[in-house]
């Protein structure tokens, strides 16, 4: 196991690369709670470093929720990113507030000189969720109002950073308005709010985004449970509900994006991976780092995996060395 935490859970990863080191960020939550469920408004923001992907290096946490009573982040910080821009590293992030329970979220971030020690944005949340575009909080339709996951990145032919968003559509079957909404700005502070770059019908949500560029191609890696695979997915004969990292190809960026296959990258009927990051290996090779997520009986296990070579076929699409 590539990392594991004596008193904590761990799952939901995200990385940055300051040279040769591979500094992890992941959401953790402390085993005295006995519940692993309770783990997601409890939470806070770890972090360790490597440099093989292999051994990993304990850190000072990165993150907790805000001090400050009625902050956008007072009871939660969960998944985001690490980007760095002039000199600064920025970490974006969703929260959640305790006095709505965490059922609403909000994305802002936290910079950093060092990766080391953080300070939050003191203007608060910075890519608002569009009710024009994206589905707001009705208890009737959906668990929570979905905006979260924010996967941030530069793209050099536009000048442009993305934003890549965890999100519902306001239309649609509710089980299956699961999409991938997309946010562009100039400076990491005004963000506009743009259209899904996924087709809905298939998930209740798409956790956990990652973009990656692939050769020709864009890849888009997403996780999800079994549990949340629409009727119409599962009526297709193509597929069958897996928990676990999936992907969708785009020649462009800013999509749209497209299934190449309906069998996940990794996945199976228990969910024993989740929230992985596909990333560059010391020797320029890609990996898989997963979650591990579940283990035989149901149990959450809540540690990092070793990485899982990934290579591309002839057709596109994405092979596991190794599934484990």
């Amino acid at each position: 196991m590539a990392h594991r935490l004596k008193n904590k859970w761990i799952w939901d990863l995200w990385l940055a690369l300051d040279g040769h080191d591979y500094h992890a960020f992941y959401l953790q939550a402390s085993k005295a709670l006995g519940d692993p469920e309770l783990r997601h408004r409890n939470v806070s923001i770890g972090h360790a470093v490597s440099q093989d992907l292999h051994s990993w290096e304990t850190l000072p946490d990165a993150l907790y929720p805000s001090s400050e009573d009625g902050a956008w982040d007072d009871f939660t910080t969960w998944t985001g990113s690490v980007i760095r821009h002039e000199g600064l590293w920025y970490m974006f992030y969703a929260g959640g507030k305790r006095d709505e329970n965490a059922l609403l979220q909000r994305i802002g971030y936290a910079v950093s000189k060092d990766l080391i020690h953080w300070d939050r944005h003191p203007d608060g949340p910075v890519i608002h969720h569009d009710p024009q575009r994206y589905e707001l909080f009705d208890p009737e339709v959906w668990h929570d109002h979905t905006w979260r996951d924010p996967w941030v990145m530069w793209n050099s032919s536009t000048d442009l950073f993305y934003a890549f968003i965890t999100a519902r559509v306001k239309v649609g079957p509710k089980d299956g308005r699961g999409v991938v909404a997309l946010a562009r700005s100039v400076d990491l502070r005004e963000w506009q709010v743009l259209d899904p770059v996924t087709p809905s019908g298939d998930f209740g949500y798409m956790e956990v985004p990652q973009v990656i560029h692939i050769g020709s191609m864009y890849y888009l890696i997403f996780s999800t449970v079994k549990a949340f695979h629409s009727e119409a997915r599962q009526s297709r004969s193509d597929t069958h509900p897996e928990t676990g990292i999936h992907y969708l190809v785009a020649e462009a960026l800013t999509g749209p994006y497209r299934y190449l296959t309906g069998t996940f990258l990794l996945g199976d009927s228990v969910g024993k991976h989740y929230g992985g990051k596909i990333v560059k290996d010391p020797g320029g090779n890609l990996a898989l780092l997963p979650m591990c997520y579940l283990d035989e009986d149901g149990e959450f296990v809540g540690e990092m995996g070793d990485p899982i070579s990934v290579k591309v076929a002839s057709n596109g699409k994405l092979v596991l060395e190794e599934s484990r």
